[in-house]
């Protein structure tokens, strides 16, 4: 009895028992994304106040030759400076994309999950904070961008860091890993 019970997951009565073992793991994933929200967060803010401070109105710094440069270009569009006119649609979104990560947090069991939604949170928070208090004013604020490759868009940390979060999922997805840490095959 007991190993059938064990084949089809039912435990033999002892739910509390089993159930303290899977919160702290939970809780641990969830810090997880904490953190590397927040780490990714602080480079982004960090190198966007030194951009502003040291770079703006001033010459851009070559790094690489002709194929990387760092320039300070406020953008209050979206990527490749589109929409313009959204700046606010904008920062409704990144908000939103916030708020249901906050939300997902809560059935997270998975460790890549919660780095690749870690990710995500901490550029989205980026993004947000540039919108929220840069000029023009709240909620149209214009996103500081200095990372400009050759024949490519001027971006920051807080996009990369959105870029690969937003990889980091479609290859999880593929796997078959889902957030709940249970790995499915279709």
């Amino acid at each position: 009895m007991a190993e059938a019970e064990r084949i089809i997951g039912t435990p033999d009565g002892d739910d509390e028992a089993a159930e303290p073992a899977e919160q702290p793991k939970g809780r641990r994933r969830i810090v997880a994304l904490f953190v590397v929200a927040v780490v990714a967060y602080l480079f982004d803010l960090i190198s966007k106040i030194i951009v502003v401070e040291k770079l703006e109105h001033h010459e851009p710094i070559e790094i690489i030759g002709d194929l990387l440069r760092f320039e300070a270009v406020r953008n209050p569009g979206a990527a490749f400076g589109m929409g313009e006119a959204f700046t606010v649609i904008f920062t409704f979104i990144a908000a939103s994309v916030i708020v249901v990560i906050i939300r997902l947090a809560r059935k997270l069991y998975s460790l890549p999950w919660a780095i690749a939604l870690g990710l995500l949170l901490g550029g989205a928070l980026g993004n947000l904070t540039d919108r929220v208090f840069r000029s023009p004013g709240v909620f149209e604020g214009a996103v500081v961008d200095f990372i400009a490759p050759a024949h490519f868009a001027v971006f920051n940390l807080a996009d990369s860091a959105i870029v690969c979060g937003g990889i980091l999922i479609v290859l999880l997805s593929f796997r078959g890993l889902d957030p709940d840490g249970t790995v499915h095959k279709d």
